[in-house]
Parts: structure tokens; C-alpha cells; sequence
């Protein structure tokens, strides 16, 4: 049993740790999903996880490591759809990541510039390259979204799970 001033203080700071996390979910640098993670978690552990096991832990766990791959993907899978080249894919790719270091405006950019550079590097046209540059920038708006999603649903599983 832990000592019930600690319980508070447990309580506490996964009630930081999951608001820093949503807020993550669209500041750059900040790990969202994993922040709400972590706050659940020791949510959890603060009631000795007597209301919420490791069955459901797992199943967040594995919601947490989903939403990580989506953060990757988006802005690739946003480019293909629009038609781009692999070369563009993966300019999208490299742009989401080097992104991430300059901030929200980097975040935004970094996967339009990627898909473009890489169109541009395949002897695209402007307007090709263009094409896929909004299409990696439109992936990354709907990782975002699914993260948001994702992330409502493990408070969401955590509650029901804590309340059934």
C-alpha cells in the first residue's frame, strides 16, 4: 500500500504528465502519447493497480507505440497518396524528421520541403513536386488527428477500465 501524501503526490504528477501530453500532441518536440502513457501508468501504480491491470496497461502500451509510427508515416503516406514518387516518399520521411529540430514551423514545412526536394530529385516538374509536397503536408495534419484520436482513447480505455 503506498503512503497516502505519496498517493497525492503520484496523482499529482500523472495529472501533469498527461496534460504536458496532450499538449505534445501538437507542440513539436514535446512526446504526446508518451507523456499521456506515462501519467496513466502511474495512475495506475498510485492505486496499486488494483483498479487497472497490466492487461489494459499493455493494450496502451501498444496504443503508445502505434501513435509513434504514425508520427513517421503520415507525411510519407500523405505524399504517395498524391501520387508522389518513392523518391518524394522519402523526402517527406527524412523533411517530418529534420522538422522536428526547427520547432512548429519546421514540423509543417520539413514534410512539404522533403517531398518536394525529392520530387525535384527525380526530374519532377514544379507542379508535380508541388503535388506532393501538399500531399506529405495533408498526411502529417491527419497524424496528427489519429494521435489526437489515439490519445482520447487511452484516457478513454484507462477510465472504463478504472470505473468497471
Amino acid at each position: 500500500m503506498i503512503d497516502p501524501s505519496l498517493q497525492i503526490l503520484f496523482w499529482l504528477l500523472a495529472a501533469v504528465l498527461i496534460v504536458v501530453g496532450f499538449a505534445g500532441l501538437i507542440l513539436p518536440a514535446v512526446p504526446g502519447i508518451p507523456l499521456v502513457f506515462a501519467g496513466l501508468v502511474l495512475l495506475a501504480w498510485a492505486e496499486n493497480f488494483a483498479y487497472v491491470g497490466w492487461l489494459t496497461l499493455t493494450l496502451l502500451g501498444v496504443l503508445t507505440l502505434l501513435s509513434v509510427g504514425v508520427d513517421f508515416l503520415a507525411a510519407a503516406l500523405g505524399a504517395k497518396k498524391f501520387g508522389a514518387s518513392s523518391r518524394a516518399v522519402w523526402g517527406a520521411a527524412i523533411g517530418t524528421l529534420v522538422g522536428l529540430f526547427f520547432g512548429l514551423p519546421g514540423l509543417l514545412l520539413g514534410p512539404f520541403v522533403g517531398a518536394v526536394i525529392g520530387e525535384f530529385s527525380g526530374k519532377a516538374t514544379f507542379s508535380e513536386a508541388t503535388h506532393a509536397g501538399i500531399g506529405a503536408t495533408l498526411g502529417l495534419l491527419f497524424g496528427t488527428l489519429l494521435k489526437i484520436a489515439l490519445a482520447f482513447a487511452m484516457v478513454g480505455v484507462f477510465v472504463l477500465d478504472r470505473v468497471l
